[in-house]
């Protein structure tokens, strides 16, 4: 069976050297592919590096995560539109999005942080609407405002995937009708989460995606170990019990459908029709 992991932060492993048992760990359950994704300008060329180093195996995006978001953003969105022009390119602009989960209590210092995460989201939107690109979106308790600059921005849904889902069946079945695609992690089936995981059900497996989001969400809550790529085969099984469906086919469709929607094939290699 071949996996592959469509949203994973390696850096932290690369850092402490760690990143050749992890990767090795992963080949070791039939991980093929990975997508290291960008967050802050700190970790782009590192993701650009280390895709260039493991060619049409590690993949990376690049974009502004709502949590780096400050006064600063707009020089950072200006190094953004440059790795464009690389030949080893990213896959998708992202993540971007918004992030309410820890606002401020005060409230003018919480609406100043809003402000300048919905600013930074729509420039980022802009760009990746001028480089038609693919775009990974975080959202977390700010479901409903990234959705409406998405419609503003006009963005074409079918390039967005709304990564670690983590809302309810009204919130997928808005994605889904707008044509955009969800992709799912651990926390799906963490204990109390039913809202997701009966959402999940409903999404069905014909364009599912699965992700470690590695370091963060090991498959137990709580677990203080870092989460890694290699557990994506053990979502799978998750994904496999809750539709009743044979785990190969589980790989078989998630491996697919993210080598289409981030258009894996193709990326490095325009000959590919």
């Amino acid at each position: 069976m071949n996996w592959i992991d469509s949203h994973c932060h390696l850096k932290s492993f690369y850092e402490k050297g760690e990143l050749v048992n992890v990767l090795s760990s992963a080949a070791d359950v039939g991980l093929k592919k990975f997508i290291n994704v960008g967050t802050n300008l700190s970790d782009w060329s590192v993701y650009r590096n280390l895709a260039e180093l493991h060619n049409n195996r590690l993949y990376y995006t690049v974009g502004i995560h709502p949590l780096y978001v400050d006064q600063d953003w707009s020089e950072s969105i200006k190094m953004l539109k440059s790795f464009w022009s690389l030949s080893k390119k990213p896959s998708a602009l992202g993540e971007v999005g918004l992030d309410y989960f820890r606002l401020p209590s005060e409230t003018d210092n919480a609406n100043k942080i809003v402000h300048l995460q919905k600013e930074c989201l729509a420039k980022q939107l802009e760009l990746a609407q001028e480089l038609e690109s693919k775009v990974v979106i975080h959202s977390r308790n700010a479901f409903e405002d990234c959705v409406s600059i998405i419609d503003e921005i006009g963005l074409d849904w079918s390039k967005v995937v709304f990564h670690c889902f983590s809302e309810g069946l009204e919130q997928l079945k808005k994605l889904k009708s707008r044509g955009a695609k969800a992709s799912f992690t651990a926390m799906t089936f963490y204990e109390r989460n039913y809202k997701i995981k009966s959402a999940l059900k409903w999404y069905g497996i014909e364009d599912l995606m699965i992700e470690t989001d590695s370091p963060y969400l090991p498959l137990k809550r709580g677990d203080r170990n870092a989460n890694e790529p290699s557990s994506i085969p053990a979502i799978g099984k998750l994904v496999s019990e809750l539709f009743e469906v044979p785990l190969d086919l589980v790989a078989k469709i998630t491996y697919k459908n993210t080598l289409d929607f981030f258009n894996l094939n193709k990326i490095n290699n325009p000959s590919i029709p």
